[in-house]
């Protein structure tokens, strides 16, 4: 079996949204390039690469070359061919191409998504059983309480009622934006409306020094956070949050900032984190999401991996180590969770029930292709 075919698109949302944004930057509403590949024998899967940065870097990859390095390839060996494309990011071609080394990471984990929704297919079995099969539904848990313009503790409050209306148990609070005590405000209003039967989890979206952060865990042991996520800024993390680890009985959660593998690897060497929350659709695809869920597990390290819930699913639900994914119910943060496919796995009661269909076990929805998509190739 080879790939004879491949399409890309660029995934972004045509309508104009109020921002989300996080202790220091705005977050898309969509960014995302889909992959679709087809087989010789006319079997097609596909893969999506996030980016949270300028998604023409990845669009340039796609149409000046690399689809000549995977047609051709045999969608049934993905470790060869997730090699072959990561390995680009130290040869020459790269630089004559101009490919960026961060494009080439996004893409490697795009079309190897790609190969095991074909691999799947071929086995005939949904993709959680291939990995491991160890159960058929995970919790979810709801990303929520973002920075708005005019948004005040009486909006956020509102934001709250309508989530436990919506019948969602699990939900997690960007903080750092605002002064510890401010955040510790929002915090608590978020408590009184959700209780203490409910998981809270708290984001800083590494926005805090370690003194900040050290404050912070003394001030967060009220609201009994299920976690503390990446607490501290990018320059010296790992250290620092192995300092944190050992200043607070907090979980620490970190991971999804992490370029490779490899990081991901080397942030659970500190012994700092109790839960790893990398991200096939921007690093590693399947083919090391799998090898980063076994580690967890050897560990004891609990995996909650970041965004795109209908694909992270399968990793939670193959391993012991899968603890829940991340959702983003509002279409107005992510219009592509409510819309891309045709068949999302079915929400309820906080958990995901896995579709048993083959691979990836999901269906694009013509109509979401053609709002949000843009063909590349």
């Amino acid at each position: 079996m080879k790939i004879a075919g491949i399409q890309a698109y660029t995934l972004r949302d045509p309508v104009e949204r109020p921002a989300h944004w996080v202790s220091h930057f705005k977050v898309p509403h969509a960014n995302e390039i889909l992959i679709q590949l087809t087989t010789d024998d006319g079997i097609q899967g596909f893969g999506l690469a996030t980016s949270y940065t300028n998604i023409e870097p990845l669009s340039h990859v796609l149409t000046s070359g690399l689809s000549e390095i995977i047609i051709g390839a045999d969608p049934l060996a993905p470790e060869r061919l997730y090699h072959d494309i990561f390995s680009l990011t130290w040869q020459r071609i790269s630089a004559e191409k101009g490919w960026t080394k961060e494009a080439l990471v996004r893409l490697s984990a795009a079309v190897d998504i790609a190969c095991w929704d074909i691999i799947g297919k071929v086995a005939g079995l949904p993709l959680y059983r291939l990995l491991g099969g160890w159960r058929n539904a995970v919790p979810y848990y709801v990303t929520c309480a973002y920075y708005q313009e005019g948004k005040g503790i009486d909006q956020l409050k509102d934001e709250m009622h309508r989530l436990v209306e919506q019948g969602h148990t699990r939900f997690k609070a960007k903080v750092g934006g605002l002064s510890l005590e401010e955040d510790m405000q929002r915090l608590h209003a978020i408590r009184e409306i959700i209780g203490y039967d409910c998981d809270l989890m708290v984001d800083v979206n590494r926005a805090w020094d370690l003194r900040t952060a050290t404050r912070a865990v003394g001030m967060l042991e009220e609201i009994k956070p299920r976690w503390l996520e990446e607490p501290l800024r990018w320059t010296d993390d790992r250290h620092e949050t192995t300092l944190l680890a050992m200043r607070t009985h907090i979980p620490i959660t970190g991971g999804e900032s992490e370029m490779t593998a490899e990081g991901c690897r080397a942030f659970i060497d500190e012994r700092a984190i109790s839960v790893l929350q990398f991200d096939v659709t921007m690093m590693g695809g399947f083919t090391m999401g799998r090898k980063l869920s076994a580690l967890c597990e050897l560990n004891h390290i609990d995996v909650a991996p970041h965004h795109d819930a209908f694909i992270h699913a399968h990793i939670v639900a193959g391993s012991p180590a899968g603890l829940v994914v991340e959702s983003f119910p509002d279409p107005s943060r992510d219009p592509l969770q409510a819309e891309l496919f045709e068949n999302p796995h079915r929400m309820e009661n906080g958990m995901l029930y896995l579709n048993e269909d083959p691979g990836l076990g999901l269906t694009i929805s013509k109509d979401a292709l053609k709002k949000y998509g843009t063909r590349l190739i």
